[in-house]
């Protein structure tokens, strides 16, 4: 049976995982060969349903109906803004509710998980911010000072993709932005973590039905790649913003390649955290800990690869592990909790997996953390020395790194450019301009330098994803505009034009 609204231990209740169509909430009527578990407990709490064919086909129609009409775009931008100012207050008064249901999800402590109280609300206000400023409307002077309008305009309904690690904010990103946009906009969630986007979604629903939008343009979907995959392949959607895993990636992008779809994907990265020679190693170890441990290390912007120099290795090997030796590992909803479990037994398989095949080429494991006994899905925080680089490139999506050794900065660049991702890279040095100097030689989207937190360069910078770790930009501005196209309009110059 699918799950229905279910009470679990303190008291937190799981919503129904419903499905949002052309307005109407109801249970999906399929259901996945997936068992839904407490991964702390390791107790069944349901099946994992499925959104049914003649369902995905009306939301796709609903959504078409909604864009094709201009119901939704046609609104006044700064209607538009008012609207999703007023999600985004709703949603501020949902965010202890939506932490500990990521929490209960993931296994992700409630103290990270709540950053949804940022992230969940603010990502509607800084859209609404955005409409207010411009974003989607620009004007300049030809060369004559003839007026030249760019709109930017919604391609057609938007479908957005989001994995398991944090499910509600990377929705409510993905979603506020899309809205912006003008387009009318899909959800689908992981079928593994469905309920703080079906909690984030009942929020959406309602206070669009309030504030006057039509039904069609918020819409949510369960299931799994074979939902995922009627949609991305339908040419009723027109621009998909997909974050996950490298091989999901590959076939949504060969799917929007041959329908033109418009398209931005993040798909992880095998992080390097460079330690320049005259780093603090205290600091040093603080900032591998912490990108080890993040989400519980399963986030695409953790530490994948340490490259340190060979004479500091053990020790900063050592001051990290005595650092993760320190962590309270527990209940994820308990507010003391540092490490909780991986979300799923198959995941945490493909980690011991992952871990077996490091030393198996040639590896030494270290690991400190002292796990609590009980059926609950933990690992403990991993650090891989002795593993070549050539065996080290693929990213492991949880608590592992391996650790390299340099001799030169040179060698440093080359191992930490030595994996095809380029999502995130990290510099830790005194000097501030070597540091700085290193990183811009970094192949990444995105480099800190003694920075190591989600939110340590400013808000509004992009994202951009590298090689393997994706395409397009994350960010305020940009992910508004994956959904949507220019229109320029303009009074003539005033002078010939070739062949007129």
């Amino acid at each position: 049976m699918t799950q229905a609204e279910k009470t679990v231990r303190g008291g937190l209740v799981l919503p129904a995982i419903e499905q949002l169509v052309d307005g109407v909430w109801s249970a999906p009527a399929d259901a996945l060969d997936l068992e839904l578990l407490d991964p702390f407990t390791g107790e069944a709490v349901g099946t994992a349903p499925a959104s049914e064919a003649a369902a995905v086909e009306a939301a796709l129609a609903a959504a078409h109906r909604v864009h094709a009409s201009g119901a939704w775009s046609g609104i006044e931008v700064s209607r538009r803004a008012e609207i999703l100012d007023a999600v985004g207050v709703a949603l501020g008064e949902e965010v202890a509710r939506l932490a500990a249901l990521e929490s209960f999800a993931t296994g992700v402590p409630i103290a990270q998980t709540s950053i949804v109280g940022v992230i969940v609300p603010g990502a509607f206000h800084l859209a609404a911010a955005q409409l207010r400023e411009g974003v989607l409307c620009e004007t300049t002077t030809g060369e004559h000072g003839n007026p030249v309008e760019v709109h930017r305009l919604p391609l057609g309904p938007a479908l957005s993709l989001v994995p398991w690690n944090a499910p509600a904010p990377m929705a409510a990103h993905k979603i506020a932005s899309s809205l912006a946009a003008g387009a009318p906009s899909l959800l689908k969630p992981s079928e593994y973590a469905p309920w703080g986007t079906t909690a984030l979604a009942r929020v959406i629903d309602r206070v669009l039905a309030e504030q006057g939008a039509p039904a069609g343009t918020f819409q949510l979907l369960q299931g799994g790649p074979a939902v995922g995959g009627t949609l991305v392949n339908d040419l009723r959607i027109r621009a998909v913003s997909f974050t996950g895993g490298l091989g999901a990636g590959r076939q949504i992008a060969a799917a929007c390649a041959a329908n033109f779809t418009a398209l931005q994907l993040e798909l992880g990265g095998n992080n390097p955290l460079v330690v320049m020679p005259d780093a603090d190693p205290e600091a040093a170890a603080r900032s591998a800990a912490d990108l080890l441990t993040t989400l519980n290390g399963q986030w695409c912007r953790a530490l994948g690869r340490l490259v340190v120099p060979e004479e500091m290795a053990d020790e900063l090997v050592g001051m990290i592990g005595a650092r993760l030796a320190g962590l309270s590992v527990g209940d994820p909803l308990a507010p003391e909790t540092d490490l909780g479990p991986i979300v799923h037994p198959g995941h945490l398989a493909s980690l011991q997996t992952a871990i077996a095949e490091r030393v198996e080429a040639g590896g030494t494991a270290h690991a400190t953390t002292k796990l609590p006994d009980g059926p609950g899905t933990f690992l403990a925080p991993t650090l891989i020395t002795g593993v070549p680089s050539e065996a080290a490139v693929h990213e492991v999506f949880g608590p592992v790194a391996t650790v390299h050794g340099y001799r030169t900065l040179e060698e440093a660049v080359a191992l930490a450019n030595g994996t095809p991702f380029g999502l995130e890279g990290y510099v830790v040095g005194t000097d501030v301009e070597a540091a700085l100097a290193l990183a811009r030689q970094v192949r990444a989207g995105e480099v800190k330098v003694n920075g190591s937190t989600i939110m340590s360069l400013h808000l509004m910078t992009p994202r951009p994803a590298w090689g393997l770790s994706g395409m397009g930009e994350e960010g305020t501005v940009e992910t508004i505009r994956i959904f949507t196209g220019a229109r320029v309009v303009g009074v003539e110059g005033g002078y010939a034009l070739h062949g007129r």
